[in-house]
């Protein structure tokens, strides 16, 4: 039996999009990294959610891949949690 519990979910806040294909970018750029299992980009509010199984992939691997596609890329305060770097 597969757990799901082991997926987290965070938020990035996305600096650089301004256009349907920069939020396309955005989402597949995240997409391709081992361990991602959904990406949701709000364009308006510059903000990228993630949800990605910690044990497969870390939030700085997340980070670099939006970045390379031409997005800076840090994660948005998750209310005082810290560690999961």
């Amino acid at each position: 039996m597969q757990n799901q519990s082991s997926s987290i979910t965070r938020s990035f806040i996305v600096t650089g999009m301004s256009c349907g294909h920069c939020e396309k970018a955005v989402r597949e750029a995240a997409a391709h990294v081992p361990g991602v299992s959904s990406v949701v980009v709000d364009l308006k509010g510059g903000r990228a959610t993630v949800s990605f199984d910690p044990n497969a992939t870390t939030l700085t691997a997340i980070a670099a891949a939006i970045t390379e596609a031409g997005y800076e890329a840090t994660e948005a305060s998750s209310g005082g949690a810290s560690g999961h770097w």
